[in-house]
């Protein structure tokens, strides 16, 4: 015997403009920037819980640094390859970069024996000032950023950093909150162990959009 299936939204921009509608309602926004409200509807959405939405933070110029950067075609740096893939490609110009699998990255990490992502960090260096920086699935790359902005590493433009996990992931995230004035940064992170490649580049892509006139 055969059912027949129920009826379910098909076109994707209703099933989007009506995804955002539902968060907006189970959410408070109204404390937020209007660009920082895109970002946290963003997350929300990318995770499908909204009581995530007390966990978010912003440094006081994260937006705004993060848009100036986007005008300027800055670079975008990744720790891994998944949240590269996340962002939206047609809506930049230049291609986001991640160095985890290079020949260089993977030699240094076998002879420092360390994580293949702080030695990719390496081969930011030439690049980083004014990027804008996205840290995903590995805390030990945003500890590996700290300590090399605590050494007098040039600043990215703004830090998104939302590694997910259960060893670091939490603890890397408020070093980066509780650093973030004195070592002269913007960010915007999610406190705790939630976070990964899809939340992350939700943050980057809601900028992108906000930029393009697209809001919710």
């Amino acid at each position: 015997m055969t059912t027949t299936p129920s009826p379910y939204i098909q076109d994707p921009a209703h099933i989007e403009q009506a995804s955002f509608r539902q968060i907006r309602e189970l959410i408070a926004l109204d404390h937020l920037s209007a660009p920082e409200q895109q970002v946290a509807l963003r997350i929300v959405h990318s995770c499908g819980v909204p009581e995530v939405m007390t966990q978010i933070r912003f440094s006081a110029n994260a937006c705004a640094a993060g848009l100036a950067a986007l005008k300027q075609e800055a670079a975008i740096l990744c720790d891994v390859e998944m949240v590269k893939h996340g962002i939206t490609q047609r809506m930049i110009r230049r291609s986001p970069q991640c160095f985890l699998n290079d020949p260089q990255t993977v030699e240094r990490a076998k002879a420092r024996g360390e994580t293949r992502s702080m030695a990719a960090l390496d081969l930011w260096d030439e690049q980083l000032a004014g990027s804008i920086v996205l840290i995903a699935n590995a805390p030990t790359a945003l500890f590996r950023l700290l300590e090399k902005l605590q050494a007098g590493a040039a600043r990215p433009a703004l830090i998104i950093g939302i590694p997910v996990g259960f060893i670091g992931a939490a603890e890397s995230k408020a070093a980066l909150w509780a650093q973030q004035h004195e070592l002269g940064v913007e960010c915007i992170t999610l406190l705790g162990r939630q976070g990964g490649s899809a939340i992350t580049a939700s943050v980057l892509n809601a900028l992108l959009r906000y930029q393009r006139g697209e809001v919710y």
